[in-house]
């Protein structure tokens, strides 16, 4: 959601040379994006204190007029305190954010209430010198990667990537499977996700014999999954990355929210998309704004209370 500051930089100050900071493993994403100067990594796997050390001497030799941090973190503030900017930013809640000279209330909602999304919050941290209005993250697949998928958007098709790191943000397997069954036979479903996703995503397609299903879960990258996302007439992920693929290139998005809520600010924001959530006002929920490994009170009430004829309205092509 980063990217969603430099789009609007850029839009102010398009002679400006924007770097952007990021860890190690995640840089194809940012390969083919216009408005990026040069990708700083921070290899935070193998000797972490190390590299980042030598990452603030390099960021320091490079003389910045600004430095944004986005993030919350002890090493991020520091990064940018060293950095000898002329401007620093960043949130409150930084421990070193009494020295940056910009600062914003960072603030994460609670059930009920009226929120900032995650965007919206980050390009506070940029008011002053832009404006109030908030612009949208966005990636740039390349030619390749429209290339390596078109073959298969050719069908009406659907995306589905069913996997979360938490597992109270992961639509249980089951729920899957009877969704599913129930959409039109006419319609292909594409499974996504990781190396890791496979095995789920093999089961899941082996439920449904009446379908045409791939498994495409470590098959494709990440740039090459929201190219094949954009064309398909509904997308179905849980609170996860691929729902912030779909927001980067305006891909049509259900994101089915279990143990989280939208009000902590980290919804889709494609043209099309929807949140769909229990109509329970469960005590319990939200039980945490990042999940669990599993379930508080064993019920897992908040994914298995959700209404699966909501999933279904949203599967007609527009």
């Amino acid at each position: 959601m980063g990217t969603a500051i430099i789009e609007k930089l850029h839009s102010y100050y398009p002679e400006a040379k924007i770097d952007y900071l990021i860890k190690k493993g995640i840089e194809p994403l940012f390969s083919n994006h216009p408005f990026i100067n040069n990708i700083l990594i921070w290899n935070k796997k193998e000797n972490k204190n190390r590299n980042l050390i030598k990452l603030a001497c390099k960021i320091r030799k490079t003389k910045y007029d600004l430095v944004i941090t986005l993030q919350r973190f002890l090493s991020s503030g520091m990064l940018t305190v060293l950095s000898g900017a002329k401007t620093t930013a960043g949130f409150d809640k930084n421990p070193l954010s009494f020295f940056f000279t910009i600062k914003s209330k960072h603030y994460i909602g609670r059930k009920g209430e009226k929120y900032l999304h995650e965007v919206e919050r980050n390009q506070t941290l940029i008011s002053s010198i832009t404006d109030s209005n908030a612009y949208k993250p966005r990636l740039y697949p390349s030619e390749s990667d429209y290339n390596k998928t078109k073959i298969y958007t050719s069908d009406t098709y659907i995306c589905v990537a069913p996997a979360s790191l938490w597992y109270t943000k992961q639509y249980p397997k089951e729920k899957w499977c009877i969704f599913l069954s129930k959409i039109p036979t006419n319609i292909s479903i594409y499974l996504l996700g990781g190396p890791s996703d496979k095995d789920l995503c093999n089961e899941i397609a082996n439920s449904l014999p009446n379908y045409k299903t791939i498994n495409f879960a470590g098959q494709l990258s990440l740039l090459e999954s929201a190219a094949l996302m954009k064309y398909a007439t509904m997308n179905y992920v849980c609170d996860s990355s691929p729902m912030h693929l779909c927001s980067s290139v305006d891909a049509p998005v259900t994101a089915i929210f279990c143990s989280t809520i939208p009000e902590f600010g980290f919804g889709p924001l494609s043209s099309n998309c929807a949140i769909i959530q229990t109509n329970k006002d469960l005590d319990c929920r939200p039980c945490g704004i990042h999940g669990h490994k599993e379930c508080p009170n064993k019920s897992f009430e908040c994914a298995n209370s959700i209404d699966i004829n909501e999933l279904i309205q949203r599967c007609k092509p527009m």
